[in-house]
Order: C-alpha cells, then sequence, then structure tokens
C-alpha cells in the first residue's frame, strides 16, 4: 500500500475492550477500522483437535517472558473466543486495593457502586447464565462435593454460555463451532459491522506517530495466514482517535515502540503487569475414595473419570472473597478443564526426587488423565511485572509458524505474591486430600515461569500519574486521543475471572471517547441500545454519562 487511509476512529485488537469501543462509535456516526493481528474464523471452523495448524494454535498467542508466560487469544474476536466464558463481577473489596504502592490503587470515580451499572450494560449485550447446580459438569459437581465434605462453600459460576446450544463438548478453548460460548463474534461485533465498522484481520500494529494536524498514524505489518513469522507488506492508517485493545501483553509494546516518535509515554507504561494473581494445581482423584467418601457414582460404576466431560469452569469456592479480611489472603479456587497441552506438561508429580515434571512417574501419573481435577487460583498478586525493550515487531520474537512466541515481560514475584500462592495451594491440599481424596500438587514455574490467561494492569488507569499511564477516562496521559480499553487497564489483580469487568470498564471509557471525538471533528454521539436492541441498560447510565462525557 502506496497512501495513508483515513478514518475517525482506529482500533487496535477486537476483544472485548476493542469490540466495545468499536461497536458504541460506529453506532454513534463515526467511520471505525479495526485491525486484529490474528484470523477471522466463522463457527464452523472451529475443530474440535489440538494439532498444530488447527484452530487451537491459529488463534492462540503463548508467549514465554521472564518469569512469566502469557496464553490469550489472537483472532478476531481475541481472547471472547478462547476463554472458558466466566463472566463473575469483581468483588466489592478489590477496588479498595492499595497493593505495592501502599495507597489505593483504583481511581477514585471507579468503585463497585459506580461499575455495576456498566456491568449492567455488559449484561444486556452478553447473555450470562446464572447457572444452577442442575448444569454444572461432572469435575464441578465433584469439587462442590469436596468443599462440602471439607466444611466449605461452593456457587456455580455465571457463565456466558446458551446452555439450549451448549453439548457439553468440552472444547471450548479452541473456539466454540456451535455459537454456545457468547462470544464477541455473536454481539458487539456483528453489531458494529451492521453500523459500517470495518474489521481487518492479519494487520499487525507496530507503532503509532502523530500527524502535524493533531491527529495520528498507526502504521501496521500484513501478517500471513498461515506462518504468523511471515510478513506481506504493511501499510497505515491516519485516525482521529486511536483505541487500543490489543491486550496487555501487546498493548504496552506498541506504545513503547511507538515513543521514539510520540514522544516520552508515562512511567507506568509497560510496568506494574499482573498475571491476575494465577496458578493451577492438579488434584489425582482415588476414585474408590471418591465413591466411598463423597458417595459420588455414575450408572457406568465410575466415580469420576470425568476430566475430558462438560465444560469450563463451573462451580468456584469463594470463601476467601471477604473484604474484611487482610489483603493479599483473598483468593478465588475455581474447578477448571484444561485441556491436553500445558496442562499434561507443567502438572507436577507428588513426591519424587529431581525434576517433577517429567521422568516415569509422570508417565503413570499421566495414565490417570481422566480422573485428574484442575483447580484455578487467583490472588492478589504485587503487580510485578516490566516489560523490557520491544522487540523488532510484534509483541514477541516469533519461534514457531503459530502462537509461539519470546516476549520481553520479566516477573519476580514478591514475598506477598509468593505467601499468597503458598496459601491457596495449601487450601486447595486441604479440601482435596482429605480422607484420602486426591493427591494435589501445584502446576510447576521451572518451565515456562509463572503463568496466565488474564494479563492486566500494564496500561492501567489511575489517579496518581506516577503508577498510572490512563486518566480514570482510559485517555494516555500526554498523548490526548490515544486510549486504552483493553485488560492492561484494569489496576490490578481482581481475584475472579476478569472478562466481566475488562468490558465494564470498556462500556464506561465509551462515553469519554465519544466526548474526544467530538472535540477532534468526528460526528459521533453516545447512547446506543445494546447490540441486540435492548435499551435498560442505557437507561441504567444515563445518569452517569454526563460526567464521563464533561462537555
Amino acid at each position: 500500500m502506496t497512501s495513508t487511509e483515513r478514518t475517525d476512529v482506529l482500533v487496535v485488537g477486537s476483544g472485548f475492550g476493542g469490540s466495545i469501543a468499536a461497536y458504541h462509535l460506529a453506532a454513534g456516526g463515526a467511520d471505525v477500522v479495526v485491525l486484529e493481528r490474528g484470523p477471522w474464523l466463522k463457527s464452523e471452523e472451529f475443530e474440535h483437535d489440538f494439532k498444530l495448524g488447527s484452530s487451537y494454535t491459529r488463534i492462540f498467542d503463548f508467549v514465554a517472558g521472564d518469569g512469566m508466560s502469557v496464553l490469550g487469544g489472537n483472532c478476531v474476536g481475541g481472547g471472547s473466543v478462547v476463554y472458558f466464558a466466566a463472566m463473575p463481577r469483581a468483588p466489592r473489596f478489590v477496588f479498595e486495593r492499595r497493593g505495592g504502592i501502599g495507597r489505593r490503587m483504583w481511581p477514585v470515580a471507579v468503585s463497585r457502586d459506580t461499575l455495576d451499572p456498566w456491568y449492567d450494560r455488559v449484561a444486556e449485550s452478553i447473555e450470562i447464565t446464572k447457572q444452577g447446580w442442575g448444569d454444572v459438569t461432572y469435575a464441578g459437581g465433584l469439587w462442590a462435593a469436596a468443599c462440602h465434605h471439607a466444611g466449605r462453600t461452593a456457587n456455580p459460576v455465571p457463565a456466558a454460555i446458551d446452555r439450549g446450544r451448549c453439548t457439553n463438548c468440552n472444547w471450548m478453548m479452541a473456539g466454540c463451532r456451535f455459537d454456545a460460548k457468547q462470544s464477541l463474534l455473536l454481539n458487539y461485533l456483528p453489531g458494529a459491522l451492521a453500523h459500517g465498522a470495518r474489521i481487518r484481520p492479519l494487520h499487525e500494529v507496530q507503532r503509532i506517530s502523530r500527524n502535524d494536524d493533531g491527529s495520528y498514524r498507526v502504521h501496521y505489518d500484513l501478517i500471513d495466514d498461515e506462518d504468523y513469522r511471515i510478513r506481506t507488506g504493511g501499510g497505515t492508517i491516519d485516525a482521529k482517535i486511536v483505541i487500543l485493545s490489543a491486550g496487555a501483553g501487546a498493548t504496552p509494546v506498541i506504545l513503547q515502540r511507538s515513543e521514539a516518535e510520540l514522544g516520552t509515554m508515562p512511567h507506568a507504561v509497560g510496568r506494574y503487569f499482573s498475571g491476575n494473581g494465577e496458578r493451577l494445581n492438579t488434584a489425582v482423584l482415588n476414585e474408590d475414595r471418591v465413591r466411598e467418601v463423597l458417595g459420588l457414582g455414575r450408572e457406568d460404576g465410575l466415580a469420576y473419570a470425568a476430566n475430558q466431560i462438560g465444560k469450563g469452569p463451573t462451580v468456584a469456592n469463594w470463601d476467601r472473597l471477604d473484604g474484611s479480611l487482610p489483603e493479599y489472603t483473598r483468593y478465588s479456587l475455581e474447578q477448571l478443564y484444561f485441556p491436553p497441552g500445558l496442562g499434561t506438561i507443567l502438572a507436577q508429580v507428588a513426591d519424587t526426587a529431581g525434576p517433577t515434571w517429567f521422568g516415569a512417574k509422570k508417565k503413570e501419573m499421566l495414565k490417570r488423565w481422566q480422573s485428574w481435577l484442575i483447580i484455578f487460583q487467583m490472588i492478589e498478586d504485587d503487580n510485578e511485572g516490566v516489560f523490557g525493550p520491544p522487540p523488532a515487531a510484534g509483541n514477541a520474537d516469533r519461534i514457531s509458524q503459530q502462537m509461539l512466541g519470546v516476549g520481553r515481560l520479566r516477573y519476580r514475584p514478591t514475598e506477598n505474591t509468593l505467601r499468597a500462592w503458598a496459601m491457596a495451594d495449601a487450601d486447595v491440599k486441604d479440601i482435596l486430600e482429605r480422607d484420602g481424596l486426591a493427591t494435589v500438587t501445584p502446576w510447576t514455574n521451572d518451565v515456562v515461569g509463572a503463568y496466565t490467561v488474564h494479563p492486566l494492569a500494564s496500561c492501567r488507569i489511575g489517579d496518581d500519574p506516577a503508577t498510572s499511564a490512563l486518566d480514570d477516562g482510559h485517555e494516555l496521559r500526554g498523548h490526548p486521543g490515544i486510549f486504552v480499553t483493553d485488560g492492561s487497564a484494569v489496576p490490578g489483580a481482581l481475584t475472579v475471572n476478569p472478562a466481566m469487568t475488562i468490558a465494564a470498564l470498556a462500556e464506561r471509557a465509551v462515553p469519554g471517547i465519544v466526548r474526544a471525538a467530538r472535540e477532534r471533528g468526528v460526528d459521533v454521539v453516545y447512547g446506543a441500545p445494546a447490540p441486540g436492541g435492548g435499551t435498560a441498560g442505557r437507561r441504567g447510565v444515563a445518569e452517569l454519562v454526563p460526567s464521563l462525557v464533561r462537555e
């Protein structure tokens, strides 16, 4: 491409933050272009296998860092295509966290009370199912029974799943070919397209520069459809407003690479990264004890043997989500199905000398994979992650045709984080090793360091310019007209799955983005209904909009 295109609004990334912004701005009358690094797959293209080159490797991005590895979506729809659809709202205490900076991390303007109407806007646009006990999987039921046996509580997790369409195939991470999982491919993105937005897959944004008239020029490369290491060309697009939603592992890298042309970035760009405090434990269940202690069984005589049956997380223990408890002692424990791959590699063997994640005992452990139960911890970490200088292109150095890369994120967990993980580990063992039910070990950090599927906070919102890259309206400090609406804007770990909160914050950011666009000459208004036509959510936030628009 030799000439530069022009648009009102350029959105980088099509996950929750990008899709929500694209929909509202397009529906409000703006000319919107969305650039997505990954491919655009239709429902029938989501494959039920884990072969190289299948949808599984095409729509994921796994980046190994120094002490932290990040697994995220890489496709139109972003993380919503590969997530397990758990959609809880963040606990009230999260918004009062002080973390490592010793003072409130979140902007004063954002609390559970002020965010609830925006949560409601999301729930009107993405169908959230309040699951009952009749909806949970074998794995979820066993986790609930074990919690009850240990004197704990358990709750079904709210999920963006159409139960009428769900077949319990458990291939959610490879994309839902039945359109049961309510990904962004079914709501905000079709809504944006209907209002004229243009979505361009396999466009990887590299940097942003500023034009003489105050608009921005976005520079992108075209990515080969089969080998993501190959760049087949590139181009530029000028926009009056740029919205970054490339994910917490890529948005700060784009801004770092843009600093030479845009000027100094806020100190917090690429700092304060949080892995949402995530860690996994594998329990290998004793089928006889499950039958004897918990009284569980099925018609075929099996007590459990059900790791592969059902869907993603359906049941969580939330006993520690108590605002009266000290910070770093609050966490959730969520039953989770994790498919072959990382789970089989990183699971450790108990009571073995030397390396714990491979060897003869590991082979024996793998033979019993159907009797595994994976427990997902989300603790309060200390925002320890820092991004080093960016690679020459992209968010990582690609080392394979698809999916795998080496990034620049450095993560060294503090004592606060280590103690919180140890506390949660002990809790899982106490619940599942009682009366010989199972043997529990955490996943190893020896291979890829810590790991997260919910990266957060690398360009976070806040009131203090020294510790936040964005103001409370998600605008990049010192660079008017650039906004960040993905998980990198979330100030810190949430102790629950973050998709619902990322989406609510993006909804909340839109009125301010509309205001900035109007100031830059874009003929756009705020006030679109939900993509499906609902208006209750719009009415619910009506009183909040004027303070966000600030006109």
